[in-house]
Formats: C-alpha cells, structure tokens, sequence
C-alpha cells in the first residue's frame, strides 16, 4: 500500500492542506498570467506610458471655418502635468499616495485641447524629474526604440519614447536641466525647450522655478512647428529676418561625431540657402567666462583645462546647486514626513538637495543674469548658436555604476547654456553614426522662439539631404612628396611656435604633413593646437603620430593633454600611464595620473 492511500480523507486536516496546495497553484498562475501580460503591453507601449486617458479635444468650428490646427493630432504629457480628476504620480508612488486629485487641468494641455487635439495618456518619467537616465525603480525604464538595449534619456523618457514609437504624434514633457534635450537626442526625435518663462506653468508640479521649461517632442518639424505656436501664442507672420549661424567649435570637440557628420552638413546648407550669412565660429567657454564674471568663483583652476572648459563645467556646477536650492524649498517638508523610498540614483540627488546649504544664494541668481544678458549680447535677435545635443551615445540599460564623472561633466556642460540663460533650445536629429542617434542643436536668444522654429522648419529637408551625401563620402586622402622638403617647413613650423604664433605654426606643420606623413609633424601641430585651444584637433594628431611611432612619449603626454581638457578623464589617465611606461622618471605623467586617479575615484 503506497503512502497516499494511507491518508485518512475523512480528517479536515487532510483537507485544509489540499486546499492550500491547490490555492497555491492558482496563485502561482495568476501571478504568471500577470507578469505575461505586463510583459506583452510593455512590447506594445515600449513601457512609455504610466496611465492611459482620454481628454477628447474642444468642438470643431462649423464648416465653412478652417478646421484647428491641431486637428487629428494625438499626444501625451509627462506625470507632472495636472489633469482634473486625476492624481498627478511625479513619477512616485509614494507621492501619489499621498496627494489628492487635480480640481483643474493644467492650462498647457487645455490650450491642445482648444485647439483640436487629443490627449491619450500619461507618460513615465524619473521620479520628481531628479534624473537624466530615464530610469525608474518603481514604475519602469521605458524602452527606446532607436536602441532598445539602451537607457531612453530623461527624466521625460516616456514622452521621448512614445513619440519615437510612433505611438502619439507629440507629446508634452518638462526640462530643467536637460530633461527634454536629452531623451530627444538619444531617442532620435525633435525636442523644444522654449525661453525660460514663456509657456504658462499653472497645473504644473516644479522641480526648479528659475530653470524649469515646458517644452515637447515631435518626429516631424511640421508638428513641432505647430505645436509651438498654439503654446506660444504666436503671431502667423513676422517680417523675415537675415539669419547668422555662430559655430561652437570649443563644444563640438567634446563630441566624438566627426564634424562631417554635424557642423559641416550645416555650414554646406547655409550655402546653399537665401537669407543666411557665412557662419561665424566661436569660442563660447572663453566668451562665457570674459562675459560672466560671477562664475569665477567656482571655476577650478587647472594647467591642462583650458579656461573656456573649466568655465563650462563652473556653469553646470552652478546650475545643479540652483536646482537643489529650490528643490529643497519646494519638497523638504514632504520628504521628511513621507521619507519616500527612491531608486538609487534619484536618491543620491534627492540626498544632495535636502543637504545642501549654499553660503551665497544671491551669487548663484547673479549668474544666471549674467548668463542671460552674455548670450542675449551675443545672439541678438538674428543669430542662432550651433551646438550638440549631447556629447556621448546613450549609455546601456540598468549600468550600476549610472553616468561616469567624464561623460556627466560634458553632457551638462552642454546643457547648462539654454539652462542658465533661459534661452530657447531645438534638439534636432541629425541620422546616426555607430548605430547611435545623432542630435544636433540650434540655440536663439530669450523671447525668439518663433524666428527658432521657423529656421528648424525652413532648413531641415536641406540638412536631411545633406546628411544622406556626407554619410557616403569618404575623407580625401593626404599626398606624400619631398622628405627635405618638409623638413624646412617643419623647421619653419617650429620657429613660429617659439614666437608664439600658434596658427602660423599650425600652417606650416599642415603643409609638411602634406608631403610627408610624419610622427613628429603630427606632434608638433598637436602641440600648436592645444596652446589654441583646439583639443580634438590635438588629440586626433597624437593619435595619427602614435600610429606611426608606438613610443613617441611626447604623443601620449599630449593627448592626454587634450582628453584631460576634453572631460575624457579615464582616456586621459591611460595616456599618462602609457608615457611612464615608457619614460617611468616623468614627472609630467606623473603628476598628471595622479591628479587624474584621484578625480576618477
């Protein structure tokens, strides 16, 4: 007799732990119902969406009235925007626990209404909009559709997202420090920052007041075009203005796109197009501290950081303590009554805000205003800055380590600019390279964004056309010639160095390296543009010298160098270590790698 038939099935007992068994075994497949069935609409929202709703829009005029120009057009908006009956999530739980519904929509989204779109649900985004990864702990990480094994940006991931996925034709977000620019960029779509003050922010929960932008994402310049005159309120017509393009080369060296991907498409259009002067190239690290006195105080001085890119990185330094200065006065009561449990990177931000005590708060709006009038003095009301969007791809999902020190510092000084002055900013996505989005970026002065989003629309079949030639040309190839020749020119070269004519050295090294694919001639012309200032035309010499002379310690000290200066701290560090394996007694190297180990750790 088996060990089952000796159970008595008259006894209760018996009977209870069947019961259980048996509830178990439907727990357990509900619980897997569940989970299949979260997984399928993730694939089918790409996770994008935190609540779906309905706002259908305002009555159409009766025919023969034009139909609203936003007729047809579906959108989403961010977990910070109000919509009445419903509780705004700030991208937390715990907040929507403890909150109560909106009485009122925010007037944002009744402006779209009014003007005939339609509203289909809320979208996820970090939580209380602290981060720029598009991760969340608790709600999920939306998944990017240009590279799905790759953080979407945020923290108003999933309106990037749902606009890429073709899921609405725009969708509302907020950005404070980037957190429109920046999932645009790594989601492949168009992304609005208007002038700091410019669309209404009534329904809507602030992260930082004086930084704060409502702004939206489109994949068509048409739409954002639209979009942004129904928020804006914008006259239909304005007198047609000549445009100046200024060129930030100092930014451009931070990207690793090659410029023939970015400012040489924009440069070959603006040739090609009436009513846009030559561009001017421009310095903006040097302009910004000759033209913003205040930030001196914070700007780290360094032998090997040039003055224009410890500026930048002063400028972001400012920035975040602004942010967390107000972030504190707005929610440090709630965090200390709730004390909310928050995903690792969020709270490492929140942790900073609710500790920070800044000594002079009236330094940090000081800048801002400086800020505000260098950039105003620059661009006037005809010219438009060319930038990136960011400087780096989109890094992978679920990296414990988050966003190095390098790749944090030269993404935020890019993104400080608009941040700090208030200005309005266009992310434009520019094709790919590497298989990553590329975005490029048009920033005009405070109060032009329509004559901004009028030169996006105008210019962007141009720059698409161009950026499909320049993707298949291929770089034209050095000629080689006579040894003596070159030689004299490197000596040549060499003089003007020492007479401290940097671009006539520069010149000269050019010229040699045309008849002679030389190491030291790439050294050399390395060495004239880091006293320029030029730190990606420096590091790709020492990389071109290195190639042809593995041992050229001179190579590796001065790339490293213009990685040092460029924010790409771990490159750099391998450098220095690179020429004390090589030269181990060099003090150079050495001091270099020491300061860098201890900035990298």
């Amino acid at each position: 007799m088996t060990k089952l038939s000796k159970l008595n099935v008259s006894n209760p007992k018996v009977w209870v732990v069947i019961g259980v068994g048996v509830a178990g075994i439907l727990i357990l497949a509900e619980v897997q119902r569940r989970r299949f069935k979260a997984r399928n609409s993730i694939k089918e929202d790409f996770g994008a969406f935190i609540e779906r709703i309905e706002l259908l829009p305002f009555p159409q005029p009766p025919p023969p009235a034009a139909p609203l120009s936003l007729s047809a057009l579906t959108f989403a908006i961010k977990d910070n925007i109000d919509v009445k009956e419903s509780v705004t999530g700030f991208g937390s739980p715990e907040w929507k626990r403890t909150h109560e519904v909106a009485t009122k929509t925010a007037m944002v989204v009744t402006a779209l209404l009014k003007n005939g779109a339609t509203c289909v649900g809320k979208t996820i985004m970090d939580e209380f909009g602290l981060g720029v990864t598009g991760e969340n702990l608790h709600c999920g990480t939306p998944t990017n559709p240009k590279v799905p094994s790759h953080i979407p940006g945020g923290s108003s991931s999933g309106s990037a997202v749902a606009v890429a996925a073709e899921l609405v034709d725009f969708a509302l977000g907020t950005d404070t420090t980037g957190c429109i620019r920046v999932p645009a960029a790594f989601c492949g779509v168009f992304g609005f920052r208007p002038s700091h003050g410019a669309i209404s922010t009534i329904g809507i929960l602030p992260v930082s007041q004086s930084l704060d932008s409502i702004g939206w994402l489109a994949r068509d310049p048409s739409v954002l075009h639209r979009v942004g005159h129904v928020l804006l309120q914008l006259a239909s017509v304005e007198p047609k203005r000549t445009r100046c393009f200024v060129i930030a080369d100092d930014l451009f060296q931070l990207c690793k796109v090659p410029k023939q991907k970015t400012m040489y498409v924009v440069s070959k259009v603006i040739e090609k197009l009436s009513g846009y002067q030559t561009p001017k190239h421009l310095n903006l690290g040097q302009y910004i501290a000759s033209n913003v006195p205040s930030l001196k105080g914070f700007r780290e001085e360094s032998i090997n950081q040039q003055n224009g890119m410890s500026t930048l990185t002063a400028l972001s330094s400012v920035m975040f303590l602004l942010q967390r200065y107000e972030f504190k006065t707005n929610y440090e009561e709630w965090m200390k009554a709730v004390k909310p449990r928050l995903g690792s990177k969020v709270s490492a931000h929140v942790a900073a805000a609710m500790t920070s005590t800044p000594e002079n708060i009236k330094i940090l709006y000081k800048v801002r205003t400086e800020m505000r009038v260098a950039m105003q003095n620059l661009l006037k009301n005809n010219s438009i800055l060319v930038l990136p969007t960011t400087a780096d791809p989109p890094s992978k999902l679920k990296s414990r380590k988050g966003l190095s020190a390098e790749v944090h510092d030269r993404l935020f000084a890019l993104l400080s600019i608009a941040s700090m002055s208030g200005c309005c900013q266009a992310s434009i996505p520019f094709g790919e390279h590497d298989n990553y989005p590329i975005s490029l970026s048009f920033i005009a002065s405070h109060g032009t964004d329509k004559f901004l989003l009028d030169t996006v629309l105008d210019m962007y079949s141009s720059l698409q056309e161009e950026v499909s030639i320049q993707s298949s040309a291929s770089p034209l190839s050095d000629t080689n010639g006579s040894i003596d020749a070159s030689e004299l020119l490197k000596e040549k070269g060499n003089a003007a160095y020492k007479g401290k004519q940097w671009n006539k050295a520069v010149s000269y090294y050019t010229e040699a390296i045309k008849l002679n694919d030389n190491a030291t001639y790439y050294c050399n012309r390395a060495a004239a543009y880091l006293e320029l200032g030029c730190f990606r035309q420096a590091e790709e010499d020492c990389t071109k010298a290195i190639l042809l002379d593995k041992k050229n310690v001179k190579a590796y000290l001065r790339r490293g160098t213009a990685r040092e200066s460029l924010l790409f701290y771990k490159e750099a560090l391998q450098d220095f270590r690179h020429a004390l394996v090589l030269e181990p007694q060099n003090k150079v190297a050495s001091l270099a790698e020491k300061r860098l180990r201890k900035l990298i750790s």
